[in-house]
């Protein structure tokens, strides 16, 4: 809690969703609200690198195979080109890359919240 002018406010961290899948992107979104996130949701990686641009999140979570030019392995190592602190998190049904960059963490599709609340809590 930061105290400012006699009152108490929460400090949000910023996260970015990018999944072009509606229901997953939501699901996530909610889990990081409930978290006290502050939410960008995207649906693809050009749209999420103009949002890590504008509001330098503390936490990425992208799908692999997002619509448009980036993938998702591209977009996290562009938010940890501009923010080394950047948590990235990748999700996928596809079998974990092996051009992860250094510090992502993979999770296959489908990803139980649990696991998820489990992963921010560390």
């Amino acid at each position: 809690m930061e105290v400012a002018m006699g009152y108490a406010r929460s400090i949000h961290q910023t996260a970015i969703v990018v999944e072009d899948d509606t229901i997953q992107r939501d699901m996530i979104a909610l889990l990081l609200k409930e978290g006290h996130f502050d939410v960008i949701q995207c649906e693809d990686g050009e749209t999420a690198a103009l949002a890590i641009k504008m509001r330098h999140p503390s936490l990425l979570v992208t799908d692999i195979k997002l619509t448009g030019r980036m993938n998702g392995i591209e977009l996290a190592q562009w938010a940890l080109d501009c923010d080394p602190r950047v948590r990235v998190l990748v999700i996928s049904g596809l079998a974990p890359p092996s051009d992860l960059p250094d510090g992502v963490k993979f999770f296959a599709k489908p990803v139980y919240p649990s696991t998820l609340l489990r992963e921010l809590a560390s």
